[in-house]
């Protein structure tokens, strides 16, 4: 059987590179792009920055008045959110990366998974090559770098694109899989957030490596079989998830910001069977079914996390967009620690 050979291609710093695209004088400031709350002048918090800010302690999720602390004196620049500008510039990229790959999936504004064996004959020099060349295509269409890690599976490619940051390139060939996530600190798996490394630190578990030598039974009683045989196949690098391939559909949504933040349920559904109402009614009014509804929140830390369920056969029935919305918030709840600040709903 060929090798998989999968691409995660992430563009560096995006809404703030959007920002030093759009006006090229930033470039050598510290760029601050933020979700301000409207509460008072200073209140929200930093969605990306630039590497400048960076620097100097600026990181995404942190209040904007302790950004600008941080950057009193420096000749920084303070930007609100366009989401707009960053869509129309993604869908652009986007396009770009799925011209190169066999099977293509955006798992975000700013991410998407390629899988390329085939184009690559699973050749890890081809595939070396082809990311160059997309790198090239997007900076040329688009002024923006990206970096790529490239991997047998989705798991290895993620952790690999963050290794080496702005426009980096990084390879892990199967063998070197082991000795390439071992040293790495167990906070760059997927699924490891602030609680969860804490408690692995109370266990000894600090690396990657560390993790894959905890014996896997303690691992499920612990965190339970889902999450606990995940842990153990993610410290061997084990991931046989395909890059599923969404086709050519078009998507509907509707975002709001709450007027507090919060993660109670109830706050939320209200806030999204409006935006539910919304989407449908852009659906009556187009003719449109749906087979696929997601759901979108950006947290207190300003990360934006998405689930979504695929119906077996399309609708166009409020009540059943309303009834899985509100599921997938139940279950996305139970699984973050998170509050969230807004809240989104797509078919």
């Amino acid at each position: 059987m060929q090798a998989r050979v999968i691409m995660l291609v992430d563009l560096d710093y995006f809404f703030a590179q959007c920002e030093e695209r759009r006006n090229p004088s930033l470039r050598e400031k510290p760029v601050v792009v933020c979700v301000y709350s409207g509460r008072s002048e200073d209140s929200g918090a930093v969605s990306t920055a630039n590497y400048v800010a960076r620097k100097y302690g600026v990181t995404s999720g942190i209040p904007i008045f302790l950004a600008k602390k941080k950057l009193k004196e420096k000749d920084a620049v303070f930007l609100p959110v366009d989401h707009e500008f960053y869509e129309e510039v993604s869908e652009k990229i986007m396009k770009i990366l799925r011209s190169h790959a066999d099977l293509f999936e955006q798992v975000g504004i700013d991410e998407a998974y390629l899988d390329v064996s085939q184009k690559v004959k699973g050749s890890l020099e081809e595939a070396k090559e082809l990311a160059q060349k997309i790198k090239e295509e997007v900076k040329a269409q688009q002024k923006l770098t990206c970096s790529i890690g490239i991997g047998p599976n989705k798991l290895v490619a993620k952790v690999a694109a963050d290794i080496q940051k702005p426009d980096g390139l990084t390879i892990v060939k199967p063998e070197q899989v082991e000795s390439f996530l071992s040293p790495l600190p167990v906070s760059r798996l997927i699924g490891v957030g602030r609680k969860t490394k804490k408690r692995m630190q109370t266990l000894g578990i600090r690396t990657i490596g560390d993790l894959a030598k905890y014996d896997v039974q303690r691992l499920i009683e612990i965190f339970g079989k889902k999450l606990g045989t995940y842990f153990h196949n993610a410290s061997i690098g084990e991931d046989y998830e395909l890059v599923q391939e969404r086709g050519e559909v078009e998507s509907i949504s509707r975002i709001s910001t709450l007027k507090e933040d919060t993660r109670d349920l109830k706050i939320i559904l209200e806030k999204t069977k409006q935006l539910c109402d919304e989407v449908h009614a852009k659906l009556v009014q187009r003719e449109l079914g749906f087979k696929s509804v997601g759901i979108v929140a950006v947290m207190t830390d300003m990360s934006v996390r998405s689930r979504s369920k695929t119906l077996e056969n399309p609708t166009n029935e409020l009540e059943v967009l309303k009834k899985i919305v509100k599921e997938l918030f139940e279950k996305f709840l139970s699984e973050s620690e998170l509050e969230a600040r807004r809240v989104g709903v797509k078919v």
